[in-house]
């Protein structure tokens, strides 16, 4: 089990959170596209961080560019950090892409399936001299010349996780990327149900071993202190929990739990701008089915029980109130229960 920091602050923060993270003994660095670029944190943050740690995205947006631009970036991030780069990426959805990004949105799950193998393509024409010939229904590149081809890696080309929730882009996951990256709004019962199966089947039909491929979770932690500081951790997980369950395309998962009405009552809720009434309709029932709910002390076990089933690293916060020592033993303890409960299910 990995365990993995996230960027939150500005470009000039990075380098201080690239060393925090190193000195709290987090496996990676990744970054999110909010409020900011995705990438240049990373360039920041990549002297500062230890040895062996990765940095990657989780996500980039994948159709607020082509192809040959994530190509050209992936290359150079992987160059900078010695092959250590992985690249995330999400779709978005339909509004975001066409309104903020003004690209093209159709079929999300094909135009996904066929960005990582054209990347794949530019990237083997780089890497060992293919001539570059995409054509697809979406993407189409025919022409690279020396001049614009940077020198192979001795690390070859970056892995490409992929972000998804739905039965679709989960298959794409499986056939074309090199790992998934499941969205915090996700359940256990969903992972294993419905996600767990689906990624199966694609790796069996290609020969592909489950070893060779990552899977990264993220589930909503609630945890404090004492009284005050979990009930505030639970107010702002049961906020973000409504507010990714008014997204039309995150429906499956509460269907499955029989929760399918609630995100029509969110999206309506959300469209008037109620933000804080949204997060009131989340219960504690379904705070405790997609939060890990514990007290600090017991944070380490019940996260740990909670994900390494499910997933092979994990982009674990711990509570802000701790200093830094006990954020150092928090994760590191994570990480050894984590260890533990995956050798003895085995």
């Amino acid at each position: 089990m990995k365990v993995d920091a996230l960027l939150g602050g500005t470009l000039r923060e990075a380098p201080a959170e690239g060393a925090a993270a190193r000195d709290l003994g987090y496996d990676g660095l990744w970054s999110a596209e909010l409020a900011h670029d995705p990438f240049l944190p990373l360039v920041r943050a990549a002297d500062e961080i230890g040895p062996q740690m990765e940095l990657g995205t989780s996500i980039a947006v994948a159709f607020a560019r082509s192809p040959m631009t994530l190509a050209n970036t992936a290359w150079d991030l992987q160059e900078l950090t010695g092959g250590r780069f992985v690249l995330g990426l999400g779709s978005q959805v339909k509004a975001h892409i066409e309104r903020r990004f003004s690209m093209p949105w159709s079929k999300p799950a094909a135009r996904m399936r066929e960005l990582v193998l054209a990347m794949r393509a530019i990237w083997a024409s780089w890497q060992d001299g293919t001539k570059l010939q995409f054509e697809g229904e979406f993407y189409t590149h025919t022409l690279m010349t020396p001049m614009f081809s940077p020198a192979p890696l001795p690390s070859g080309a970056p892995k490409v996780l992929v972000a998804a929730v739905g039965d679709a882009m989960t298959k794409v996951a499986a056939e074309v990327a090199d790992g998934l990256l499941m969205h915090s709004f996700t359940t256990r019962r969903y992972v294993q149900e419905v996600t767990l199966p689906a990624i199966s089947a694609v790796l069996a039909d290609s020969g592909r071993a489950r070893s060779d491929f990552q899977l990264a979770y993220t589930p909503f932690i609630v945890s404090g202190v004492d009284e005050q500081s979990m009930a505030d951790s639970a107010r702002t997980a049961r906020e973000r929990i409504a507010f990714y369950a008014s997204t039309p395309a995150y429906r499956p998962v509460l269907e499955l739990h029989g929760w399918g009405e609630l995100q029509s009552e969110l999206n309506e809720l959300a469209r008037a701008g109620r933000w804080q009434q949204m997060g009131e309709l989340i219960d504690d029932e379904m705070l405790g089915t997609f939060a890990v709910v514990a007290p600090v002390d017991e944070l380490a076990v019940a996260y740990a029980e909670w994900v390494r089933p499910l997933a092979d690293r994990t982009s674990f916060a711990p509570p802000a109130e701790l200093d830094a020592d006990l954020k150092r033993e928090l994760i590191a303890a994570t990480r050894a229960h984590a260890i533990t409960l995956g050798q003895v299910s085995a």
